[in-house]
């Protein structure tokens, strides 16, 4: 029984004898000389000429070495190179490598490569071979062949090959740099990860602050969460981000709200889809736009889709919006098939059977454009088959039909109408003090001025050879009451709730803030 349990005893030492071997430094053999001595008070060895030590996988080179045996220890110094297997080299001025721990500590000139991955440049150095993680926190620098990232602090997941970055980040690359106090990067998928807010500015000064997310810098694609863009004019942001930069292409869904810089202009919607080569960003799905003017009113549009269109050139800035345009302002309402605004003459254009509302007017033509002047309605042009029609208190349709007219605002209110050629005019006389109707006015004329007062047409003048005809109430045919063109379009005039497009209007963040 004795002799079975030592044979035992002895299989088992032999077994363990190269883990045992292993825990140790050794140097290796024929590789460099040992001269014997003290330092601090304590048994060294000084190693000199090519010196090589071996633990495991791990193999330190170096031109010369302090070997503390007893405590499994080396100091190195010169040209210190570490090799970890076949896939990570490490060289520095200076080691001090613990066997024990299985810890390295370099220091100067450091040079921290993972094969075919990335290349790590720092003074100083920690590596846990246990834990496979390299820790600089003096200042480092990650270069691949896409990026260079430095920050005041990092660390390296060999394994994961995932580094942490920490204080002063920053991110260098052909096409954008990036800011950061925290940020996450795979050397080998080459995925950026947002950690905290980040701000990413490309080579055409268009900027981008994300707060969370992930970028792929190799495919140059991205989901992002939270975040804010900023082009020449304007800053997009919204609740998450689907990034193309191969394709110069940004998805923003969720909230998105557009904030023009130099006007007191925001743009609404659910989604945008920004084209950065063209400049061009698409809003739509519940879509609109709140135009703040002087008076301390708002101006609503809405539509399908819109589109800005930025530019370096003033002239060039567009707003576009596309199918079922309304707009609603307090004192205006209006629908048209497709509109453009352009900021640089501050004029906001409608086209296709356009129709604009002002207390109890209506106003249609070919085409209809808006001036806006110190931030406020100026002036209306209708061109070509011009016609405007108010109601009067006993619902007779007063008319004025031109080839074009132009309508004037003072303090937000239509104040006049300048009717220029081919002018026609029906217009109903009520008596002040029994409210009865009189008769109607029946006009030609080139050219006219109508005046209002309230919003009501308040006196009329005609020039160029004028044709009136007055027709007392019992002569009044039906046919007689309106112009050829005449239209009442009334049950199209949108209401505030129609051009406000509100997602959840429970719990919408912009429905509280315009306080709707």
């Amino acid at each position: 029984m004795m002799r079975i349990s030592t044979i035992i005893l002895f299989f088992t030492l032999i077994a363990l004898a190269p883990g045992l071997a292993q825990k140790k430094v050794q140097l290796q053999k024929g590789a460099g000389k040992l001269i014997g001595g003290i330092r601090n008070g304590e048994r060294i060895e000084r190693v000199i000429d090519n010196v090589v030590f071996v633990q495991n996988t791990t193999t330190i080179y170096c031109d010369s070495a302090w070997f503390y045996r007893s405590k499994n220890m080396v100091e190195a110094f010169g040209r210190v190179r570490i090799v970890e297997g076949d896939s990570v080299t490490i060289t520095a001025s200076r080691l001090e490598y613990d066997g024990n721990k299985k810890t390295a500590k370099l220091r100067n000139n450091v040079v921290f490569t993972k094969l075919a991955t990335a290349t790590l440049y720092t003074d100083f150095l920690d590596y846990d071979r246990v834990a496979n993680e390299a820790t600089y926190f003096n200042g480092g620098k990650l270069v691949d062949s896409i990026n260079v990232l430095t920050s005041r602090k990092g660390y390296y997941q060999v394994n994961s090959n995932l580094a942490s970055f920490k204080r002063n980040v920053k991110v260098t690359n052909p096409e954008y740099s990036m800011t950061a106090d925290s940020l996450q990067y795979n050397s080998k998928t080459k995925i950026i990860f947002f950690v905290s807010e980040t701000t990413v500015v490309n080579k055409d000064s268009s900027s981008f602050v994300y707060k969370a997310g992930q970028y792929n810098t190799q495919t140059r694609t991205s989901d992002l969460k939270e975040g804010l863009a900023q082009s020449l004019s304007y800053e997009l942001k919204g609740n998450s981000y689907d990034i193309d930069d191969f394709r110069k292409m940004y998805k923003v869904r969720g909230d998105v709200i557009m904030t023009y810089k130099d006007e007191n202009l925001n743009i609404y919607g659910q989604a945008a889809d920004y084209y950065r080569t063209k400049n061009i960003a698409k809003i739509y799905d519940h879509a609109y736009v709140a135009k703040v003017t002087d008076e301390g009113d708002t101006l609503f549009m809405t539509a399908d889709t819109l589109v800005s269109i930025d530019h370096v050139d003033p002239a060039k800035k567009r707003l576009l919006a596309y199918h079922n345009v309304k707009i609603f302002k307090k004192d205006l309402q209006g629908i048209a098939d497709s509109l453009e605004y352009r900021s640089a003459d501050s004029t906001i254009y409608f086209y296709k059977d356009p129709v604009l509302w002002t207390d109890e007017n209506q106003m249609t033509a070919d085409s209809i454009r808006i001036l806006i002047e110190k931030n406020t309605i100026s002036k209306i042009f209708m061109i070509a088959n011009a016609f405007v029609i108010s109601k009067d208190t006993l619902l007779n349709f007063n008319q004025i039909k031109g080839r074009e007219m132009i309508a004037e605002f003072g303090q937000g209110a239509l104040k006049r109408v300048n009717v220029d050629g081919n002018g026609e005019s029906l217009y109903f006389a009520i008596d002040e003090k029994t409210s009865a109707l009189t008769g109607m006015n029946k006009i030609i004329c080139s050219n006219m001025v109508i005046r209002f007062l309230g919003g009501r047409v308040n006196n009329l003048s005609f020039y160029v050879k004028p044709e009136a005809n007055f027709i007392p109430p019992h002569e009044l045919d039906k046919e007689e009451r309106e112009l050829e063109g005449f239209t009442w379009k009334e049950p199209l005039r949108p209401v505030k709730k129609d051009v406000v497009k509100i997602a959840d209007p429970a719990e919408d963040p912009i429905r509280k803030r315009l306080r709707l």
